[in-house]
Order: C-alpha cells, then structure tokens, then sequence
C-alpha cells in the first residue's frame, strides 16, 4: 500500500471545494454573529471523561481515544462540539442570563455515521443556554431556516418532533431498562408487531397509544390526532401545543411531523427538528432541545441550538463563481510593488505570473491585468484586448 493513502472516509480537500468550504464558514460565522451569536474555539482533544461526560456518553463509540505523553491520562478526539460548548458555557463564562455561542470546527468519528460520509466533519453550531421559553426553540430554528436560505437552497423542509412523548407515556412502567431500549428501537423502526411484544405488561392506554404514536407522521393534520391519542397525559398535549406553535411560526416552509422519531432521544429533552433539502438523501441540519447537557458539569441550564456539517452542506450548495482577478507581472520594482499593494488593499486578488509561466491555464479567473502604460501601471480589461 502507498504511504500516502488516506485512511477510510478520511480525504483532503482541494482548491476549488476548500474555497467554497471557507466562503460558507464565513458566511455562517457572520450570519450567527448579526443574530448575536458570540464565537467559541473549544480545543479539537480533551481529557477523556470531560469529553464523555453525562450526554457526551452516548458518544463514547464514535471518539477516537489517545494518551497524554505529558500527563499519562487518556484523551478524546472530539466528536461533537455541544459537550465542549455546554462545559463553557456552565464553567468559564457561567453567565447568570441568555448566553448564544456558535462555532465552527473539525469534528472525529471512529465510523462514518451513514453511508459515504466523512469521518471528518466541519462542524458549524449555534447554541443558546439560560431561557427554557419556546423563543430560544424559535430563534435557532430561525437562524439555521436564515442559513439555508442564504446559500440559495430552495424547497427546505422542516421536520419536527419531540422528545418528550414516549418517556411521558412510560412514566412510572415498572419496564426493565433493556426493554425501554428495545421499545425505542421498535419505535423509530416502526415496527408495530414488536412494540405490541414489548409493551404486553405495560396498561392498555398505553400500548394503543404506543402503537397509534407510530402513525404519526405526516402534514399538520398529525398534530390533531396526536391531541385526541394523548388527551390524558397534560405534558404530551402541552408538547403538541409547542410543535403547533412552532409550525404557525413557520408557514413559508413546508413542515412535516413524526412524533415516532426518536433519533437521540438519550440526548434531547424537547422539540427536536431536522432540515431537509430536495435532492439530498439525509437531513443537513439538525438540533433541538437538550435542558441536561450541562448538568454534569454542576449547571443544569436551558439549551437548545442546531449543528451541520459544512463538507456536506457543500455538496448541496449550487457552486459559486470564481470571484474576477488581476493578472500582474512578477517584479520588484517600485512602482509595480505599490500598485500590487494598492490593488489588493482594495480586495482585489492579484496574481503575480511567475517568469516563463506567463500562459499557464488561469486558475483564478483573471478577467483583467496590470500593464505598464506611458510610465504608470494600471488595470486593463482582458476581455476587449
């Protein structure tokens, strides 16, 4: 095998992707920034129980794992940044009001988590702790709808559910643990047959509701029998009302439910939400509710906020073009080095062509050059010489 090759999902990224890549990072950070988001740089290793504390446990399988030749403790290579986010947020800021943070950053996974996939995601984030009020759920959803919408992404779906629904149902079931997975599993499944079997000891109200809840999915008109389904538990109606709220806030989207989907239901606590594009097999941005992520760090607040992967919301970005450059001779004279200068403190690219390479194929769509004229330098356009 040659030297060089890379492991499984792990690839470099080239020029013309990189650009575009770093132009979208740009954008986000300044997008999160105008809603008053306050950038976090959270370190890419951390001592091992930090990284896998409390939510972060659910993540133990997907971190890569190392010893600190200084200290001999074990390490962890990230493999979601909300942890690293929760642990400033309860610890090195520990705000008493509304603290809205974003990031953007390099993320490890041991396996990819779908087919294809990178193990090396570019992880952007936006995240509010300290209001449990449904405006926070709003206001992010808000700002990751504002995202996609500034990219050009048209026809964005928004799905919604909520993670409260099942554990409010299996309140007080004497259901062993394993058999609590297992109904989860037949649950996001929607696997009638095997939630009947594991729900047979449960009170019969609560295996018809089990069993209607894998029904739910669909338009608005979910919400409606949801109420009807679930009209003797108070929290769940009080949930529904939420996603209710939430959809009329949203009319110029197309939402859809699915009250069965429990995807990180060990992680949420609330409305969760996912965001989907035509043409791509998987939701590009995801978030929602997760009240207890800063619990293990000694304080519990309120938090909500959305993730996505930069490498492959690229993919379903229409690509940009090539912003227009200068074309400039190599030199050092005076003259030719004030006007380089003078140009690009102006934002123009200016490339310098390297002696003997004068006509090597432009990589930078220069549409104009710098020429010397009658002792000046200035800028001509390529397209009428």
């Amino acid at each position: 095998m040659s030297a060089w090759v890379l492991p499984d999902h792990i690839a470099d990224v080239l020029p013309s992707e990189a650009r575009h890549i770093e132009d979208l990072r740009r954008l986000y950070l300044d997008t999160a920034r105008r809603f008053g988001y306050e950038l976090v740089m959270p370190p890419l290793l951390e001592y091992l129980e930090s990284l896998l504390s409390g939510t972060g446990r659910a993540l133990d399988l997907q971190t890569f794992k190392l010893v600190d030749q200084l200290s001999g403790r074990t390490l962890g290579l990230r493999a979601d940044t909300t942890p690293q986010v929760a642990r400033i947020d309860a610890h090195l800021l520990n705000r008493a009001g509304v603290t809205r943070l974003c990031y953007c950053g390099p993320v490890l996974h041991t396996r990819p988590d779908r087919p294809f996939a990178t193990r090396e995601p570019l992880q952007f984030g936006a995240e509010i702790y300290g209001h449990a009020g449904l405006e926070a759920d709003l206001e992010v959803i808000e700002l990751a709808l504002t995202s996609l919408d500034a990219v050009a992404l048209k026809r964005v779906a928004l799905d919604l559910s909520d993670a409260r629904i099942v554990p409010a149902l299996l309140a007080g079931s004497t259901i062993t643990a394993e058999t609590r997975e297992q109904l989860h599993q037949a649950l996001a499944s929607k696997d009638v047959s095997g939630i009947e079997s594991l729900a047979k000891g449960l009170p019969a109200n609560i295996q018809n509701a089990l069993i209607e809840l894998v029904q739910m999915y669909g338009d608005v008109s979910v919400l409606s029998q949801a109420e009807k389904t679930f009209a003797a538990w108070p929290n769940i109606l009080k949930s529904i009302q939420e996603l209710r709220h939430i959809a009329n806030a949203f009319k110029q989207v197309h939402i859809t439910f699915d009250l069965a989907d429990l995807r990180g239901y060990g992680y949420y606590s609330g409305v969760r939400f996912a965001m989907y594009v035509a043409g791509t097999s998987d939701a590009l941005v995801r978030g929602g509710r997760y009240d207890e992520v800063g619990a293990v760090f000694g304080r519990k607040r309120p938090a909500v906020g959305f993730s996505l992967d930069l490498k492959e919301l690229v993919r379903a970005v229409p690509v940009q073009p090539l912003k227009a450059a200068i074309r400039a001779p190599w030199g050092v004279e005076d003259g030719l080095r004030e006007a380089l200068a003078q140009l690009r403190g102006q934002g123009e690219t200016v490339v310098c062509a390297m002696p003997g390479h004068e006509s090597e194929v432009d990589e930078f769509n220069c549409d104009r050059e710098l020429v010397h004229v009658a002792g000046k330098w200035v800028v001509r356009d390529l397209s009428h010489s």
